[in-house]
């Protein structure tokens, strides 16, 4: 499960699916040498988000994981 603590590229290491809901979302880290060091709610902060809306992403990854881990299971 993801928090928004977490650290960004700790995240997309483990979730690399979750780089594309970031995208979504204006969060394009992916290539940013400053996702090895900043939390996810740090750089969303920095991108000016909101904290619903750092909530709703966090939502969205988790969502996105359970399903990846439901068509590995299958």
């Amino acid at each position: 499960m993801i928090q928004k603590d977490m650290i960004i590229g700790d995240i997309l290491k483990k979730h690399p699916e979750a780089a594309q809901i970031m995208a979504e979302h204006g969060l394009h880290c992916i290539g940013c040498h400053i996702s090895l060091y900043e939390s996810l709610e740090d750089g969303c902060k920095a991108h000016g988000m909101e904290d619903e809306r750092v909530e709703l992403l966090v939502k969205e990854i988790n969502a996105s994981i359970g399903k990846e881990n439901d068509k590995k299971e299958a």
